[in-house]
């Protein structure tokens, strides 16, 4: 299903942005779209609306997608702004949510770039404060992780995930055409790449024993050409590892091209987007496109039976849904988000349109926090926000793989939902009443910019509501304001 553009009155702006990144006055732009340089003057301005033909021309031009332009984007954008304002450190500038959609419409650039200083901000900040922590230590400034940066890589790669909609074409035609290649299919993929890395690279798969396979998954030597597995990796995970490097020796051309992305400001974020993009390139080889879409919808979406067809690990199946958004051949538009009992977020993809929380903390009320609880057992949820969208989420812990009797076991929650109107194409919604209100729980996105004022569990107050504190009352949470009836 094709998306719908943003309201025709709010594209000047994107229009404006667009033409000065490139560098072009308006009389050249109009010159390349065939219109009038009054007429282009016009559309950036909001006072003509921007016809179909011209948005695709537009995007054409660009080089971007028509989605760029759709109101998904849009909310977004104002979704980041209106968290980062809801720092305390705004709060004597009394911002409203109007003043922060109006800036994030009218001056998107601008709001990107207060974004980012923001981010910087809170990167410094935290660095000041390991900093000074270490020197009250004693141990003295050293070389900290994040004292020289502005702008955490991890951060710039998952934007870079999301403007892709966590799909990458030319991956996906790369791994068809190396299946091909290698002659190999879904039942003897590791066999069959080991093959081809011998034969056609040159490269000699082993499989690391004992005290060498300590603290190492996969090492690649490349001036001996040998690929060093560790023994203590599942089967499914030595077919993922002997895949990525086959990524990486025969799709560079395509994974360089795609670095290139203005999105990606550093060599650091370069870096971990190509193993993000050879990733994405083994996930496309263990479950090919067509075959994985069409089990997806005879299965509905039934993560232990693909699993297990596939032989791919829960993450490794989740992480594929979200990438089926094949132009024509989508699948549910999932999220989906990795998150440890520490609530810090390691992985995070909407194409459901959920918002994540990037500055601060995500709501305790989300079941990817109840899942911690009750370990390797699928939670189910119908999330239903302040604006009124409802979502459902499933959620379940995994466990990295073992490195041995006393290696570290970190346990970490996947969370995986879609809008409420795809619920009935996943299994997991049967024997829900999907239609009945009281079904959802009640969440928000971060205290700081959530509306409910009488939650129990509110860590700090919203910046909707001044902060009403009786001394002579206490309820569940001193920032919820629920009136309480005092016992005679």
């Amino acid at each position: 299903m094709s998306r719908t553009p943003a309201e025709p009155s709010r594209l000047g702006p994107k229009v404006r942005s667009l033409r000065r990144r490139e560098g072009l006055t308006q009389v050249q732009l109009a010159s390349r779209l065939g219109i009038s340089p009054s007429y282009l003057n016009l559309i950036e301005s909001n006072r003509r609306a921007l016809p179909a033909p011209l948005l695709i021309k537009l995007a054409q031009l660009f080089g971007v997608d028509v989605d760029s332009f759709g109101a998904e984007q849009d909310a977004r954008l104002v979704h980041d702004l209106v968290e980062a304002c809801a720092a305390p450190v705004f709060d004597p500038h009394d911002l409203t949510s109007t003043d922060l959609r109006d800036l994030a419409a009218n001056y998107p650039q601008i709001a990107r770039a207060g974004i980012a200083l923001y981010s910087s901000f809170k990167e410094q900040r935290g660095a000041s404060e390991e900093l000074a922590s270490r020197i009250e230590d004693g141990d003295g400034p050293g070389d900290g992780p994040g004292l020289d940066r502005t702008r955490m890589p991890s951060e710039e790669v998952n934007d870079f995930i999301q403007k892709h909609s966590n799909h990458f074409p030319d991956l996906e035609d790369g791994a068809e055409e190396l299946c091909k290649r290698a002659r190999v299919d879904v039942d003897e993929l590791y066999s069959g790449l080991v093959r081809f890395l011998q034969k056609h690279q040159g490269v000699e798969v082993r499989i690391a024993r004992g005290q060498a396979a300590r603290g190492m998954v996969r090492r690649f030597d490349p001036a001996k050409k040998i690929l060093t597995l560790s023994e203590l990796l599942p089967t499914r995970s030595r077919t993922f590892q002997v895949a990525h490097q086959a990524a990486l020796l025969t799709q560079r051309g395509r994974i360089d091209r795609i670095v290139t992305d203005t999105q990606l400001t550093n060599d650091e974020s370069r870096a971990i987007a190509r193993v993000v993009l050879a990733n994405y390139f083994a996930g496309a080889m263990m479950m090919p496109y067509a075959p994985f879409l069409e089990a997806c919808r005879q299965e509905r979406y039934d993560l232990d039976v693909l699993g297990r067809r596939f032989r791919v690990g829960f993450e490794q199946v989740c992480h594929r849904y979200t990438t089926l958004r094949r132009p024509g051949a989508e699948g549910v538009p999932f999220h989906m988000i990795r998150i440890d009992v520490a609530g810090n977020i390691s992985k995070r993809f909407s194409a459901s349109g959920i918002q994540f929380a990037r500055f601060s903390g995500a709501c305790p009320r989300w079941n990817v926090f109840s899942a911690f609880l009750t370990p390797g057992m699928i939670r189910i949820q119908v999330s239903r926000f302040t604006d009124g969208s409802s979502f459902f989420c499933i959620a379940r812990t995994i466990h990295k793989d073992s490195g041995g009797y006393h290696a570290p076991q970190p346990v970490q929650t996947i969370g995986l939902g879609c809008r409420i109107e795809h619920a009935r194409d996943i299994v997991y919604s049967d024997g829900i009443d999907l239609d009945n209100p009281q079904m959802a729980t009640p969440v928000g996105v971060t205290c700081r910019t959530c509306e409910r004022s009488d939650c129990e569990q509110r860590a700090f107050p919203s910046i909707r509501h001044p902060v009403q504190v009786d001394e002579n009352v206490r309820g569940p949470s001193l920032y919820a304001q629920r009136t309480l009836r005092v016992l005679q």
